[in-house]
């Protein structure tokens, strides 16, 4: 199974070898992972928080390439910085979602990584085709590296925000012109209208996703439960199988055809004094072989 972390990237190099020197860079993400018990994962770059550009030496960026194929299964995913709104009216807004995705893109092809992962964000009055369009048109003016592709995230669909909707992931990728694909965050498709709880309840979320958008374009998802309930729109995760999806709603999802073998990323809560390993050892009893 394909199943790791969101973690981070800061502080001094952390190594689980001998290595002296320690030195800053990516590769803390690996050893991070590791003693999560993950295999795979998920990584900001920079700050979410700030627009601010990745900076990663060569040096680093190779280490980070080595030891992934040395050391786990699966794949990385970069998420993008919180402040990309692709579906923005607003020019100023487009510019700096752009920078921020291309540095994005380009990190992400020096360090070997397969996705890039992005909120379609808020339309802010633009309106649902409006915006649709205005990410489009973003998502065709990024320059894509060839081992590179873009996943647009499930969104919570509070407010104008887009995503929330499997209508609008189908939008998107029916505008783009480039090869895009899907993931879906658990929690906040949920909390969107989406029945998780029950086998048969994620069979006919995962059928209707598939009839909407094609399970074909699904890569990666977060695997998140959610402390709210269906339709609430409220984003905020709970412990894998303590939250409104619950033990059998998890245990469906990790085991149903259609999603089992992509790669799974946890962005549960640290919190009761559980955190990645606890979340990422429940999954795995959850596992069937």
């Amino acid at each position: 199974m394909k199943v790791g972390a969101h973690v981070s990237i800061s502080g001094s190099r952390v190594s689980s070898d001998d290595e002296t020197p320690p030195y800053d860079d990516v590769r803390n993400a690996i050893h991070r992972q590791l003693a999560f018990g993950g295999n795979c994962g998920q990584i900001f770059t920079t700050s979410p928080q700030v627009w601010a550009q990745p900076e990663i030496s060569d040096e680093a960026a190779t280490g980070f390439r080595t030891e992934t194929a040395e050391k786990l299964e699966g794949p990385w995913v970069i998420h993008s910085a919180y402040l990309v709104n692709l579906c923005t009216p607003k020019d100023d807004l487009r510019r700096k979602s752009l920078e921020s995705m291309q540095a994005e893109l380009d990190a992400a092809e020096k360090l070997g990584v397969p996705y890039v992962n992005v909120h379609l964000g808020a339309h802010t009055g633009a309106g649902v085709e409006g915006g649709l369009d205005n990410a489009a048109s973003v998502i065709d003016d990024l320059e894509v590296p060839d081992d590179v592709r873009i996943l647009v995230e499930s969104d919570a669909g509070s407010g104008t925000k887009l995503g929330g909707e499997f209508s609008h992931l189908a939008g998107i990728i029916d505008r783009t012109e480039t090869d895009i694909g899907i993931c879906i965050d658990t929690a906040h498709t949920l909390v969107a209208g989406n029945d998780l709880t029950t086998p048969d309840a994620v069979d006919e979320t995962v059928g209707r996703f598939d009839d909407e958008i094609g399970l074909e374009y699904l890569e990666y998802i977060h695997l998140n439960d959610s402390k709210h309930d269906v339709g609430t729109h409220k984003d905020e995760h709970a412990h894998i199988g303590e939250g409104y999806i619950g033990a059998d709603g998890m245990r469906a999802i990790v085991n149903h055809p259609g999603l089992r073998d992509l790669p799974f990323a946890l962005e549960t809560p640290t919190e009761d004094g559980r955190g990645f390993a606890w979340n990422i050892e429940k999954v795995l009893e959850l596992r069937e072989t």
